[in-house]
């Protein structure tokens, strides 16, 4: 069975195709199935032979973390597209259609700190303009996003008005977390209202899910539908083990794979939160990385295609300073082994600041350890300047292309020039057919390195534009008249 599919509104929608296989084989095989497991399951099942034994629960573990567990709206305004809005003829016989209309969603959320600090899934409330959060008792209150963190699918929100110390839920270390661990999954599926469905562990550190940067999930076939996005995963302890993000389905609904980001993570972004800060600090590598093909394992000498090659070094960054080379394939971080560049960024994007990870590297078939220093990355002025001149970059905002800039935006951080960050709706920039994370070299033979460098090239009114951009990597010329 082959698994294909997308995303779409934080639920992975995927499309199945079964190999063909004759339907006799499929009968004769469940037959056979039944027939031998038959004698062996009741084998296995045991009468009750104490009260005690008929009145295990999960209700204690419930009643405990079901407090600290929220409803999350978000509602925010949109234009209505609709195209008859402009025509006399259909405002005659309809009346005016409002050109704005305020879209609404509901997801989960989990109180982390007693003040009324609560996180949740960005999707959750990606672009709204008034958040509320429903406590278990009904109550609603009114919350400001303190913090969004698209990278990894997080937010925090700090209730309005609070004047009480609020249930909290304690986070557990998701990295003990094992395959066939039970846990349980709590948020309000389809607004029906609070709901505790249970399962187990189905898999750790899914690294291709494509649902945020850092793709390291835990699976669970606890049953997870829309609106449980935001929600706990909560362990035996009664402490969370993941946020609920996603699910694979056909339908919407929830068909037994569930995914859940790690509390570790969902930990680094509270802590951020907590520390006043607007943004996540993450340590900074200062290096960019590719996967292991079977080919690169191969010319490199490895027993098998694992790890995180090293495809080039920013200079006086910590990896640079730590020694780290073009062409070292990085096996692990503190002694934790990594198979994928994305395996690795979760695992240095959860350490703390400050101190060292110890970056375990092979280099010419020998085993070496880099110590590289647990650095946020530079605070550097991005300088942003909208384009208003006259020329194909009009509408365009471009910026300084720091390494704070370029590991916001997944660039190169060794490229040089300047990154457009933002293309005005039905500017001269967007009908070129420039897009946010361009990085614009030259303009007519002249080096642009800053954004200041590209307002004097296009004040100077040129009838004719050489311009040579990156994109995904890859360099582009184009040439451009009036």
């Amino acid at each position: 069975m082959a698994i294909s599919g997308r995303i779409e509104s934080g639920f992975f929608m995927p499309r199945l195709h079964l190999a063909a296989v004759p339907a006799i084989a499929i009968v004769l095989l469940s037959l056979f199935v039944r027939g031998a497991g038959a004698q062996e399951s009741q084998a296995q099942r045991q009468v009750p032979t104490s009260s005690a034994q008929l009145q295990l629960s999960f209700a204690p573990i419930v009643k405990r973390v079901a407090p600290a567990v929220v409803n999350v709206y978000a509602a925010r305004v949109v234009e209505n597209s609709n195209p008859f809005l402009a025509d006399p003829f259909f405002r005659q016989f309809f009346g005016v259609v409002p050109r704005q209309q305020v879209e609404r969603s509901l997801g989960s959320g989990v109180i982390v700190d007693p003040s009324g600090l609560v996180v949740t899934n960005y999707h959750v409330i990606e672009g709204a303009s008034e958040v509320k959060v429903a406590l278990s008792d009904k109550r609603e209150f009114a919350a400001d996003i303190v913090l969004k963190d698209q990278r990894s699918d997080l937010a925090v929100l700090r209730i309005k008005g609070a004047k009480e110390r609020f249930p909290t839920l304690p986070f557990a270390n998701s990295d003990d977390l094992q395959v066939g661990d039970v846990v349980l999954a709590i948020g309000d599926p389809f607004g029906v209202g609070q709901t505790v469905t249970h399962g187990i562990v189905s898999a750790v550190a899914r690294t291709d899910v494509g649902i945020s940067d850092y793709q390291f999930f835990i699976q669970t076939d606890a049953a997870i539908n829309p609106g449980n996005s935001g929600g706990p995963l909560v362990d035996m302890n009664g402490r969370m083990v993941g946020l609920n993000s996603a699910i694979y389905s056909r339908s919407g609904g929830s068909q037994g794979i569930g995914f859940a980001i790690p509390a570790n993570m969902v930990r680094v972004v509270v802590a951020s939160a907590e520390g006043g800060s607007g943004a996540v600090k993450r340590p900074w590598l200062g290096a960019k990385l590719q996967e292991v093909t079977p080919d690169i394992a191969d010319s490199l000498g490895l027993q098998r295609p694992s790890g995180a090659l090293v495809a080039s070094v920013v200079a006086d960054s910590p990896a640079g300073r730590a020694g780290i080379k073009t062409g070292d394939v990085i096996v692990s971080v503190d002694g934790t082994t990594v198979d994928d560049p994305t395996a690795f960024n979760y695992r240095f994007a959860t350490k703390p600041l400050g101190g060292t990870a110890q970056i375990g590297v092979i280099r010419q078939g020998h085993a070496i350890v880099a110590p590289v220093a647990l650095q946020s990355l530079p605070d550097t002025p991005r300088e942003e300047v909208e384009i208003r001149a006259r020329s194909p970059f009009l509408g365009a905002t471009v910026a300084n292309l720091s390494p704070a800039l370029a590991d916001e935006m997944r660039l190169d951080p060794n490229a040089q020039g300047v990154v457009i960050t933002e293309v005005a709706d039905g500017s001269a920039a967007q009908s070129i057919g420039f897009q946010k994370g361009d990085i614009i070299v030259s303009v007519n033979n002249q080096k642009i390195a800053k954004p200041a460098d590209l307002e004097r090239v296009v004040g100077t009114g040129s009838r004719q534009w050489r311009i040579t951009l990156l994109r995904g990597g890859q360099q582009i010329s184009v040439v451009f008249s009036g």
